[in-house]
């Protein structure tokens, strides 16, 4: 289990990520979604424990970053945005490095080697020297020397990245493999990244957390967009007197014809337009509305 609990970090002036909380159980999918610069790489960074938090506290497996942090390094498989590699070296020897620099057994020494070899179906290239492998090849080297000691939480920042569409599915593929055995958390600015393989997704915007949502949420947290001639100080009130109504928000506004979101009980678009018609208000438009990735991060971004 991970929890980050009231995490800011800063850079002299700069708040890079301000006040962060949340919770990662074992065995789950997260992805880490925002726009470049809203605080993914930080959170990471503080998460392996290569970066401190100004403060708040981490805990990982009922470890605490800081005092606990090499223990808990071994249990991290961590994948950087650019991840450093020695490009003179052959990929074997790269992850023979690695593998003494976790200290692995004689017993385990070749054999997670050639794991790591396996899962990132590199053995045909073992011997092949780093420099002249493609962008994705030495992202399938990154990943590898991430999971030779077969942690148990795997951390990616932006394992995608400059993929192209054919490396970018077999990365996939190998994420989705990876987190049958391990935690993973990975960082992310494309929105299908997500959708195709995380469970969960935190959007962060501007350092904080803005959404946390499970992705099984969006298909039956449909909520209900409604227009109506009322502006906010008559609609909203209105809204919330009804009991099928749990929260009103103003979505957009033109020419005297207002736009709300209602977060409303299943089905009771004909209770909520009945109420409207009772109220004398006009109706131009009731309708369900599913939410998708996009749309969230959409409406994130634009607050």
């Amino acid at each position: 289990m991970i929890k980050l609990e009231n995490v800011t970090r800063k850079f002299g002036d700069l708040v890079a990520v301000n006040n962060v909380s949340f919770e990662i159980q074992q065995g789950e999918i997260v992805g880490l979604l925002g726009h470049n610069g809203a605080g993914k790489t930080t959170v990471m960074k503080m998460l392996t424990g290569f970066l401190e938090s100004t403060s708040g506290s981490i805990l990982v497996d009922g470890l605490y970053i800081g005092s606990d942090t090499k223990n808990i390094q071994t249990r991290l498989g961590y994948l950087p945005e650019n991840c450093p590699l020695w490009s003179d070296m052959s990929i074997i020897d790269y992850l023979s490095y690695q593998a003494s620099l976790h200290n692995l057994s004689k017993e385990h020494f070749w054999k997670n080697i050639s794991y790591a070899l396996d899962k990132t179906k590199l053995t045909d290239r073992a011997t092949q020297l780093i420099r002249t492998l493609s962008k994705g090849y030495k992202q399938r080297v990154g990943v590898a020397q991430a999971i030779l000691h077969k942690p148990s939480i795997i951390i990616l920042d932006e394992p995608t990245n400059g993929l192209d569409p054919t490396q970018t599915m077999h990365m996939r593929e190998l994420i989705l493999e990876l987190a049958k055995k391990s935690t993973v958390i990975l960082s992310t600015h494309i929105m299908q990244e997500v959708q195709a393989i995380c469970e969960r997704v935190i959007i962060m915007r501007n350092g904080v957390v803005a959404k946390d949502i499970k992705l099984e949420d969006l298909n039956t947290n449909a909520r209900t967009t409604i227009t109506i001639d009322k502006d906010e100080n008559v609609a909203n009130s209105f809204f919330l007197s009804l009991p099928e109504v749990h929260a009103s928000q103003l979505k957009s506004m033109k020419e005297g014809k207002y736009q709300y979101i209602l977060d409303a009980d299943s089905n009771t678009s004909s209770i909520i337009s009945g109420a409207v018609h009772q109220a004398g208000y006009k109706l131009y438009e009731i309708k369900k509305e599913t939410q998708t990735i996009e749309s969230v991060f959409s409406e994130v971004n634009s607050q």
